[in-house]
């Protein structure tokens, strides 16, 4: 199977070098499909045992390795996806995709690492912000990887169908509804800086515990969610209105009191918090920012979710 959407660098006989510079594109697919980076980096490990557990002539007569790789990742996303869903049923409170911190960092936790490899490295743009991750989180599994292989890595209908098991006329009409269920949920966002600003004063409004100056900054209809899996206490179920918001979180400031310090960052490409406590890395919280209010908040809590996070 051939692709236009390979990256060129296929080889007859292809080196170690070459087939493992697809790693970022893979990274990139799982993360999208699953919404968690170690789901992501465990689809690219089995993905790569299954190409080395072919023999040399058989690597060889792979017209093109690199599709090869993603047809197989593709697949294996798809039956996790299935999984998932029953795997959700039994997990505590609410589920939110594991978020991310600036490209540098993911990997070692460490701003500026020395020896990061740049191919390891997840692409974020407007399809890895933590509403579009949500978004695809409501989809089906075909229908999540149809739009994500179409719309994202622009593979062709005939290619996504011979993956996702169905027609390619099948497969788009699976991709055209996952994009009116994008452009249903998401709201037009405004200029980075703009997001920043009000990341800004959300934080100053936070810690002073200003209950109205917090109202004045979320929509009415302001939905706040927190994941902590059960291993960390937060609230089980949404929020939802600016006034209750406002109540809830500055409550949690009077609560945490001094042992907690507030901190403005990059999550999923977008202005996010994150806070300590006692020193210790203990959310992340992700925005969705509809002209100058707060639409939707994401707090994860989960430990399990925050390991990119954390410094060593």
């Amino acid at each position: 199977m051939s692709t236009g959407a390979e990256p060129g660098n296929d080889q007859s006989d292809p080196s170690l070098g070459a087939i493992m510079s697809e790693r970022r594109r893979l990274i990139n697919l799982g993360y999208r499909l699953l919404g968690s980076l170690a789901d992501a980096e465990d689809v690219v490990q089995e993905t790569y045992a299954r190409w080395y557990a072919m023999s040399a002539r058989e690597q060889q007569a792979i017209e093109s390795p690199g599709a090869w790789l993603m047809t197989v990742a593709s697949r294996i996303c798809l039956n996790l996806l299935g999984s998932a869903r029953a795997r959700r049923e039994t997990y505590v409170g609410e589920w939110i995709p594991e978020p991310l911190p600036e490209p540098t960092e993911w990997i070692t936790g460490r701003p500026d690492a020395g020896g990061t490899d740049p191919a390891d490295r997840v692409t974020l743009d407007e399809s890895v912000t933590m509403a579009f991750l949500v978004v695809l989180d409501a989809m089906t599994p075909a229908e999540r990887v149809a739009f994500v292989l179409h719309d994202v890595f622009r593979y062709p209908f005939g290619e996504v169908a011979e993956i996702v098991g169905r027609t390619p006329a099948a497969c788009r009409q699976l991709a055209s509804s996952a994009r009116r269920r994008v452009r249903t949920a998401q709201s037009p966002a405004g200029p980075s800086a703009g997001q920043a600003g009000i990341v800004k004063e959300f934080r100053t409004a936070w810690e002073a515990k200003d209950i109205g100056a917090l109202i004045g900054l979320l929509d009415p209809d302001a939905v706040a969610t927190a994941d902590g899996g059960g291993l960390a206490v937060t609230h089980l179920h949404p929020i939802v209105g600016s006034e209750r918001i406002a109540r809830a979180y500055a409550e949690i400031a009077r609560v945490s009191g001094d042992r907690t310090t507030f901190l403005e960052c990059t999550v999923n490409g977008l202005p996010g918090l994150v806070t300590r406590q006692d020193g210790k890395l203990s959310t992340v919280f992700a925005f969705e920012i509809a002209g100058d209010r707060i639409r939707h908040i994401w707090a994860v809590r989960n430990p399990e979710k925050l390991r990119p996070w954390r410094v060593s």
